[in-house]
């Protein structure tokens, strides 16, 4: 199992918002895909991967029509 650093980020639906809640944690695990799996299971749920050069892994996430984000970054 790897230690990630994970920003967790909710867009504001509001036009003209820019805001967005954002939670950090760390954490390990074995899977980020199955951590995103586990924390939106039960809604209906979409998202990408996008692997950055640095190695940072980002879930572009669709979650019941709210656009999210997850990045998890090796510590």
């Amino acid at each position: 199992m790897k230690e990630y650093e994970i920003v967790w980020e909710i867009f504001n639906q509001c036009a003209n918002n820019q805001m967005r809640d954002v939670f950090i944690e760390e954490a390990e695990l074995a899977s980020p895909e199955e951590y995103v799996k586990k924390k939106f299971k039960g809604k209906a749920v979409t998202y990408e991967q996008e692997l950055l050069a640095d190695g940072t892994l980002v879930f572009h996430i669709d979650a019941s029509g709210i656009r999210e984000r997850c990045t998890f970054t090796e510590i």
